[in-house]
């Protein structure tokens, strides 16, 4: 895989950069066609999108430079400028940028997330693609013919045989878009949907975790994100049964 995809003279566009620039218009797009069909503002989508993916990106460089602490301290601005990111982070920054922008609108934020989680979900897929274009959150080595050799990559061991776990992340966030696009159209109650894909995305980050062979930190036995993934699920859960009903007081709901 090549992460250079076009040079004009002395402009690369890169592979990974521009799959999370195709996830996020995507986002946008397919956010704004649904919103009018939920009577949301399709035009706020846009704004919203944006606050989130920038505030995002940050706090996942901040939840990244936290968990690597001890390293960060030694060289800080290596770090700042090193291209690791912890997902969670991102998931967290992005929810509470929402929260807010739609607070400054007037509007309800849980609304609007739950209308955008299928469309993140189909970003995050984006995403993905353009990790495995660079190579970076790659595989264990496999013996397997469905692996994957890189021999270009500045992340992934090249001329190796990985497990091709970025296709399987990407295929993964597709199929929760999927299930998040049909279960949006037959529940309303507010707070459901957002809650969902949480809890989708912890339980199969959790297991993809174990083929993975890049450093991504850990506490203890588990990586970061296992370890997150492990709070995020029984969370998730918990918010079912409580955070919902206190989303929903007073709102009538479509069942």
């Amino acid at each position: 895989m090549h992460n250079e995809i076009i040079t004009i003279g002395h402009v690369t566009i890169y592979g990974y950069g521009l799959m999370i620039g195709i996830g996020v218009i995507l986002a946008m797009l397919i956010g704004d066609k649904r919103a009018g069909k939920r009577g949301l503002n399709g035009e706020l989508v846009y704004g919203l999108t944006i606050t989130a993916v920038v505030l995002g990106f940050m706090a996942a460089k901040v939840l990244f430079i936290i968990t690597n602490w001890s390293d960060f301290i030694k060289a800080p601005l290596e770090y700042i400028s090193s291209e690791g990111f912890v997902v969670y982070g991102g998931l967290i920054g992005g929810i509470l940028a929402a929260l807010g922008y739609c607070r400054l609108k007037g509007q309800n934020g849980f609304d609007y997330i739950d209308l955008m989680t299928p469309s993140i979900a189909i970003a995050q897929g984006c995403g993905r693609i353009g990790c495995l274009l660079a190579g970076c959150c790659y595989g264990r080595e496999t013996d397997s013919p469905l692996g994957i050799v890189f021999t270009h990559s500045a992340f992934a061991p090249n001329n190796v045989r990985l497990i091709p776990t970025q296709i399987i992340m990407s295929v993964g966030d597709f199929v929760i878009a999927g299930i998040l696009l049909w279960y949006s159209s037959k529940s309303r109650k507010r707070g459901q949907t957002t809650i969902l894909w949480l809890l989708l995305y912890s339980i199969g980050r959790f297991f993809i975790e174990f083929l993975r062979a890049d450093y991504r930190g850990n506490i203890g036995l588990l990586s970061t994100s296992q370890f997150i993934a492990v709070i995020f699920v029984p969370a998730c859960l918990l918010g079912f049964k409580f955070l919902v009903p206190v989303l929903n007081k007073g709102k009538e709901t479509n069942e």
